[in-house]
C-alpha cells in the first residue's frame, strides 16, 4: 500500500527533483545560512505570497512540502529578506516623515509609501513609526482675529456647518483671515478655499487687517478659476473685512453669494479655521521671520505646496490638484446626460 504524506502535494524541487511529498536533498529543513540559495528563494517565496496574495504561510509551507517551523526560523534570522524589507520600509518611512517636516501620520505617509510601490498597511507603518518615535505633530486650537462690525449688513449662513467636498468645483468656498508674526510686524494673510478639492485658488498678502486685502484673495480665485464663477456660495464670518461695502461690492459684480457664519463660533467656518490651524502648525510654529518679505514668500512656496502635494484625507489622500484632476478626468468619461444630471442636484 502506498504510503501517503499528510498535508503535503506533489511538487517537484527544482534542485533535485523530489517530489511526491518527498523531503528535497537540499536541506529546505535547514536553518538559513546552512543550505543552498534554493532554499533562501523558497522561504522568499512563502514570505511574499501572504503579502501579496493573502495566502496563509502554512498553506504555502503544506503545498511546498516544508515544515511551518523552518520557515519561521528562517524569517527571525537577521539575514532574511524579510528583515531587509522592514529595514527598508522603516529607513523609508524616516525619510518621508523627515521631508513633510513631521506633519504627516501613519495614513499619509501610507499613501505616500503606495505611491512608490510598497504593497503596506496602515497598521504596519503605525507601528514602525512607533519604534522609531516617529510622532506626527498635533494642531491646536488657534485664537481668531475676527473683529465684528457690529452696524455692517449679515448674510445668511447658507452652509450650515455642512463643509463637506463639493461634486464640482466652485459651487462652495471658504474664507478667512489670519496673522503671521514677523520681526517688522504682522502679515496678514486673507485665503480661499474651494470645498470641492480644499483646494486654495485665491490668497492675499498685506500690512493692514482689512477688505481690500479680503477682495484681493477673491480676485484672485476668480482669475484662477477662470474669470467666470457666477454662483459660487462664499462663506466667511462676519468680519468687518466681509460685512462692509468693498467687499460686498467685488461680490456682487462677480455673481458670487455671500454666506455668513456667527462671530466667535469657529464650527460655523470649521474648514477655513483648519487651513490656518495647518498653517500655523507645518510652517510657522518652527519658523522666525524677520522680515515681512520672508515671511511672504514662505507663505507662498507652503500654500504652492499645500494645493500640489499635501495629501488631504477628504480627497481619498490625493492633494487638492490630483484630486480635482482625477473627478475631471471621471467627469469627461460619463456620458453627457449624467453630467448634466449631476449639476443639476448639485
Amino acid at each position: 500500500m502506498r504510503e501517503r504524506t499528510r498535508g503535503t502535494q506533489a511538487v517537484a524541487c527544482g534542485e533535485c527533483g523530489a517530489g511526491d511529498g518527498a523531503r528535497c536533498s537540499q536541506t529546505l529543513g535547514r536553518p538559513l545560512g546552512q543550505g543552498s540559495d534554493a532554499s533562501v528563494g523558497l522561504a522568499a517565496v512563502i514570505a511574499t505570497q501572504r503579502v501579496e496574495h493573502g495566502i496563509p504561510h502554512a498553506v504555502s509551507c503544506r503545498a511546498l512540502g516544508v515544515s511551518q517551523a523552518w520557515f519561521y526560523k528562517w524569517c527571525h534570522s537577521d539575514g532574511s529578506p524579510r528583515r531587509a524589507r522592514r529595514k527598508a520600509l522603516a529607513a523609508t518611512i524616516g525619510y518621508l516623515f523627515a521631508k513633510h517636516k513631521r506633519t504627516y501620520g501613519s495614513p499619509r505617509i501610507t499613501a505616500d509609501l503606495r505611491d512608490m510601490g510598497w504593497r503596506v498597511s496602515v497598521n504596519t507603518v503605525a507601528a514602525l513609526m512607533r519604534e522609531q518615535g516617529l510622532v506626527a505633530r498635533r494642531k491646536r486650537r488657534r485664537h481668531g482675529t475676527t473683529k465684528p462690525d457690529k452696524s455692517a449688513r449679515k448674510a445668511p449662513d447658507l452652509l450650515g456647518r455642512d463643509f463637506s467636498p463639493r461634486d464640482h468645483p466652485n459651487l462652495a468656498w471658504v474664507g478667512d483671515l489670519t496673522e503671521i508674526p514677523t520681526d517688522e510686524g504682522k502679515l496678514h494673510l486673507a485665503s480661499v478655499i474651494d470645498l470641492h478639492s480644499r483646494r486654495v485658488p485665491g490668497f492675499a498678502m498685506g500690512v493692514h487687517h482689512d477688505a481690500a486685502l479680503a477682495r484681493a484673495a477673491l480676485c484672485m480665485a476668480i482669475a484662477v478659476r477662470g474669470g467666470s464663477v457666477a454662483g459660487v456660495i462664499f462663506h466667511t464670518d462676519q468680519g468687518g473685512e466681509y460685512t462692509g461695502e468693498l467687499f460686498a461690492s467685488a461680490c456682487r459684480s462677480a455673481r458670487v453669494t455671500q454666506s455668513m457664519g456667527r462671530t466667535g463660533s469657529a464650527l460655523d467656518n470649521a474648514a477655513a479655521e483648519s487651513f490656518n490651524s495647518t498653517l500655523e502648525w507645518e510652517l510657522l510654529r518652527n519658523n522666525h521671520f524677520h522680515t515681512r518679505e520672508e515671511a511672504r514668500h514662505a507663505v507662498a512656496a507652503w500654500i504652492d505646496e499645500y494645493n500640489v502635494e499635501r495629501r488631504h484625507s477628504t480627497n481619498g489622500m490625493l492633494s487638492p490638484v490630483d484630486y480635482e484632476r482625477a473627478c475631471g478626468q471621471q467627469r469627461s468619461e460619463q456620458p453627457a446626460g449624467e453630467q448634466h444630471a449631476q449639476k443639476r442636484a448639485a
